[in-house]
């Protein structure tokens, strides 16, 4: 495994590798200061109901779009069965109280199924 890091890097290059690095950690730094300062201007904002439920409205809507449209190209019920999948659990996440355990575990579960359902469906249009 360590000879082939080394390997990696030798055709990136040390320095890109490094700048890639330093890029990296700047973003992180950086989105920690900005997501701490709006968290605490926008906290009431961010866990309002009424935000998580526009998103699950979008999530839908891109969803059946795009998971739609590439069961029309490739016709594999797969990927547009695990999106519905993923859209259920995140509806279910929203339908318990704001903060309950199984709020988290459903929307984690929810999105990572959706997003799993995209890449499955890029993958096999592009095939």
């Amino acid at each position: 495994m360590e000879w082939q890091v080394f390997q990696a890097l030798r055709r990136l290059g040390a320095d890109r590798a490094a700048m890639t690095l330093s890029g990296l950690c700047l973003v992180h730094c950086l989105a920690g200061v900005v997501l701490f300062s709006t968290f605490a201007v926008l906290g009431d904002v961010l866990v309002s109901p009424l935000v998580h439920e526009i998103g699950l409205g979008i999530a839908i809507v891109l969803a059946a779009w795009a998971l739609g449209r590439g069961y029309l190209r490739h016709h594999r019920l797969f990927p547009a069965a695990t999106g519905c999948a993923g859209i259920g659990l995140m509806a279910a996440g929203i339908s318990v109280p704001h903060g309950d355990f199984r709020e988290i575990g459903f929307t984690v579960l929810g999105v990572s199924l959706v997003a799993a359902a995209h890449y499955l469906n890029r993958r096999t249009i592009k095939g």
